[in-house]
């Protein structure tokens, strides 16, 4: 009987540790925002697509100015989900870092991520 319920308890939290079934899909990246106290904050809205897929892959098609210079970030990715988390990496990406979901809605996402001192990086994502 202790093996029947050691099973349901890794199914269960290997079930809650997948993708997010909310996260799936393409959201567009309707805000992006970086402020630092003490210093002018850069807010971009409507600068691209993040596509999560189900396996726990995506691929980003981001592109934006600031200041005169052109960024473009069309480079795979790879997250992971893990409570109120999500983890991106993607070898050179503004995007590749550990982000919190303060809102997860089914329609709309807003994460916010910090560099461990006061800058702190707003997305807000919609479908």
């Amino acid at each position: 009987m202790k093996i029947k319920h050691l099973f349901v308890l890794l199914f269960a939290i290997a079930a809650l540790s997948a993708c997010s079934p909310r996260l799936a899909g393409t959201w567009t990246v309707q805000k992006y925002e970086t402020t630092t106290p003490g210093q002018q904050g850069i807010s971009l809205n409507n600068i691209g697509t993040l596509t999560f897929d189900r396996s726990g892959g995506g691929k980003k098609d981001i592109r934006y100015t600031v200041f005169g210079n052109a960024f473009e970030d069309q480079i795979p990715f790879t997250y992971i989900v893990e409570g109120n988390m999500v983890i991106i990496r993607s070898e050179g990406s503004e995007f590749a870092k550990s982000w919190i979901q303060v809102e997860n809605k089914k329609s709309f996402q807003r994460w916010q991520s910090t560099d461990g001192a006061e800058k702190v990086t707003t997305l807000e994502l919609i479908r």
